[in-house]
């Protein structure tokens, strides 16, 4: 008999209790920190059409959707009418949650609020090559706010992601903290007229702008060559990414003075004053980085763009930025937003490498009754049931087992208590307790033990 191949598909996980209650853990503050901003919360369909979906993410983007072939009667005429990618699909898995949101308000902008404030927390997909911290099938958690143009928005949604953060343990912007670089679309316009690369090419210099990380001075300028920009141009780009001033403070002059002579550039350059000056107020402040060539790939964001970067550690940690045109291609009607997205999966990885998870997850059984023998287990029965009424997280050992195995697969689940009820304890009316952290044992009664175990565990 064949043995079936039980791992997961190649970019997808299995999240057993720990990990799932990990998950839950960053989750639950990410959510409450939302909630707490004043977001409400949204769910789409994993699954959108694929004409949603294509020509919203630059053309690297496009490649990496998972498309979902058609169904019945419409697969089979097109396979028999010389198929192609594009002919047989008519579906996508999502890439974002920013895309969807768009589609969302284009279909129920009557109904939706003057300024819509919304959080969602799904998985997304993407057919790209898995590598560690890299995924087809992950996370994000993402705030938007669609209908207001002023600074305010992008100032609340990068407080709302830093502050995420915060609470999750990472303070400072050193190798124990963050840093969000910050960067404007007019900016990065600007300098590609000063540099005199010409309006048709600039799309594709921003995606090779954009690997300046992963691939270097060296290889931002070959691939530059590559597509087609002029070796002037090349040249005086090149000049530009290497006279960035080292000190943050000197760079905002530094790009007024370059970016002069562009209107655009000129734009994008008081946008970003407005925008780090009303987040000054918040959270985000002290981790900002004014970044000149942050690019971020995906081809609909119009203003401010931004990028939580942690230091020492390559890959972004999410990012976001203004859209002010994604939901005019669905509705023909300009609605500003701008947003914020986490992602999930390299935090979660970047917390258990540096031990920053509670000891203790909520979710995770605190006590376990045990069974003595058959005469008991009434008793222990309606003991668990009481426990949990008053609000406990119990687990009840279901074999007669000796009193060592028992404790032993408690330790193993990290449960704090092990109640014990057996004939002698029921006879006066008291249940043993102990507690598998000290090895203490104590005997009280029956009907204090719910309080007295609540009180231990809140501290």
């Amino acid at each position: 008999m064949a043995r079936f191949n039980t791992k997961p598909i190649s970019g997808a996980r299995d999240f057993l209790p720990v990990d799932a209650l990990r998950r839950s853990y960053v989750l639950d503050v990410i959510e409450r920190v939302y909630q707490r901003y004043g977001f409400e919360p949204l769910e789409t369909p994993a699954m959108e059409r694929l004409d949603t979906l294509l020509g919203k993410y630059g053309e690297e983007g496009d490649q990496l959707i998972f498309r979902v072939a058609k169904r019945g009667d419409k697969l089979q005429r097109a396979l028999e009418e010389n198929p192609t990618e594009e002919s047989i699909a008519d579906a996508g898995l999502r890439y974002d949650l920013t895309v969807p949101l768009a589609r969302i308000v284009a279909e129920y902008r009557n109904e939706l609020p003057r300024y819509f404030k919304r959080y969602q927390i799904a998985p997304v997909y993407r057919a790209d090559r898995p590598a560690k911290g890299r995924y087809r099938e992950f996370y994000q958690c993402d705030v938007d706010i669609v209908g207001s143009t002023s600074p305010a928005v992008e100032a609340e949604v990068l407080a709302a992601g830093a502050q995420v953060l915060q609470e999750l343990g990472f303070q400072g912007n050193d190798e124990s903290g963050f840093a969000i670089r910050l960067n404007h679309r007019g900016v990065l316009r600007g300098l590609m007229e000063v540099a005199g690369i010409p309006a048709e090419l600039e799309g594709a210099a921003l995606v090779a702008v954009d690997k300046l990380d992963k691939i270097g001075l060296a290889g931002v300028q070959a691939e530059l060559v590559e597509r087609g920009v002029s070796q002037g141009s090349t040249a005086a780009l090149m000049r530009s990414i290497a006279d960035v001033p080292g000190n943050e403070s000197e760079r905002m002059g530094w790009l007024g003075d370059l970016l002069e002579s562009s209107e655009q550039g000129s734009r994008g350059v008081a946008g970003l004053k407005d925008v780090l000056s009303l987040s000054s107020y918040g959270p985000a402040a002290p981790h900002l980085r004014l970044d000149p060539f942050l690019a971020r790939g995906l081809s609909y964001y119009t203003g401010a763009i931004f990028e939580i970067e942690f230091p020492g550690l390559s890959g972004s940690g999410g990012g976001g930025g203004r859209y002010d045109d994604l939901v005019g291609m669905f509705s023909n009607q300009t609605l500003p937003a701008c947003g914020f997205s986490l992602g999930l999966e390299r935090i979660l990885l970047i917390l258990e490498e540096r031990g920053m998870f509670p000891d203790h997850l909520a979710g995770q059984p605190q006590v376990l009754v045990t069974q003595f023998d058959a005469s008991t287990q009434g008793a222990s029965l309606v003991l668990a049931h009481r426990l949990r009424a008053a609000g406990l997280r119990v687990d009840l050992y279901p074999d007669l087992d000796r009193y060592g195995r028992q404790f032993k697969y408690a330790e193993d689940r990290k449960i704090s208590f092990a109640l014990l009820l057996g004939p002698d304890e029921l006879a006066r009316l008291v249940v043993g307790v102990k507690d598998l952290r000290s090895g203490e044992q104590v005997e009280m009664e029956a009907s204090l033990v719910s309080n007295w175990l609540n009180e231990q565990l809140s501290v």
